[in-house]
């Protein structure tokens, strides 16, 4: 007979209040949905160093008029085509010196500037600031680019959310009339509608909201006939809740993460065709400089002069990579599942 196994007195007394099993232990504090896409947002290092580049963008172009060491129109011609001089620096390309027929000449003492004159970026064909010109020059470009995008959302989300909650008939209808509106070109739209309201800001940023909408307004839709179909919709509509609030009670809160993300993809896009727009002659107007005039003034004189056109090129390129990447990271936070 195998020997019988003997068990502490205190094998099956309950646990002492004071003991806690770790087993027990909440791993994780509770978060809202905001607040853990925040803390998946700071783990992406590159999406965080686009966010500040952009925040450093924004606050120096809308405080350009504080920042901007020269008035960006004003008009010097003795002063025209000078080269970058940063005070106290004597390095080729920024101490204000240019190479003609063969040999370095100092520009500005040439130019007849005084001692103390210096131009950080130089100055175009005119003799006017180009730092301040293209400080200005980017709040022209965020600014059109950030109300076209405001109609845009206005207009797509509202589109999309009362095809997808209407269905049937209406939805069909709805959804032909935006595969109308995308068949034609956006650039031949555009053309049309600056040229029947005239060039400027409002023209331009009513061109491009108007032909732009239609992407915001189809993922609406085809998010709010998923949505519709939940038990918490449905639980709403049982109780006699009426459409305008469900959608700003439960679809808007669960749209907001694709509107958000769609939104940050929207800018850059509004940017580039803005700075396309003025490129070629057909948005902002002179006096007035975006970045789009500024890299056609620049083009002019590239073989040349070519920071007239790389400054310009560069913060727009910036602009464009930071918007693109913060959105890339803003999508991995709120839907971690879409990480590739």
């Amino acid at each position: 007979m195998a020997d019988e196994v003997k068990l502490p007195a205190d094998s099956f007394e309950p646990l002492d209040k004071s003991k806690h099993l770790d087993s027990e232990k909440i791993a994780a504090p509770n978060l809202t949905f905001m607040q853990d896409a925040w803390r998946r947002l700071k783990k992406n290092k590159s999406a965080i160093i686009a966010m500040i580049i952009l925040i450093i963008f924004f606050v120096l172009a809308f405080g350009s008029a504080f920042f901007s060491p020269h008035n960006p129109n004003a008009v010097n011609p003795q002063l025209a085509n000078l080269p970058p001089k940063w005070p106290g620096v004597n390095i080729n390309g920024l101490n204000g010196t240019l190479v003609q027929a063969g040999s370095r000449v100092n520009a500005y003492q040439a130019a007849g500037a005084g001692a103390g004159v210096h131009y950080w970026l130089g100055t175009d064909y005119l003799g006017r600031d180009m730092l301040s010109r293209i400080l200005f020059g980017t709040r022209i470009s965020l600014t059109v680019a950030i109300v076209a995008t405001a109609v845009d959302l206005l207009i797509g989300v509202t589109f999309g959310l009362f095809s997808g909650w209407k269905g049937g008939w209406v939805d069909n209808f709805m959804q032909r009339v935006i595969e109308i509106i995308m068949s034609i070109p956006t650039l031949v739209v555009v053309v049309l509608l600056i040229l029947i309201l005239k060039p400027g800001m409002s023209s331009i940023t009513l061109a491009i909201a108007f032909s732009s909408w239609t992407t915001m307004a189809r993922l609406i839709r085809a998010q709010t006939l998923e949505l519709k179909e939940q038990e918490y919709v449905l639980a709403a509509k049982t109780l006699g809740e009426s459409s305008i609030k469900i959608a700003f009670k439960h679809l808007l809160p669960n749209l907001s993460s694709i509107i958000i993300i769609q939104t940050m993809f929207t800018i850059p896009s509004a940017i580039f065709f803005e700075a396309f727009l003025s490129f070629v002659g057909i948005g902002i107007s002179a006096p007035q400089a975006s970045l789009g005039t500024l890299l056609n003034d620049g083009q002019k004189n590239f073989q040349f002069l070519p920071y007239q056109m790389w400054y310009p090129a560069i913060v727009l390129s910036v602009i464009m990579i930071a918007f693109n990447i913060f959105a890339d990271g803003l999508r991995d936070a709120f839907d971690p599942q879409t990480k590739g």
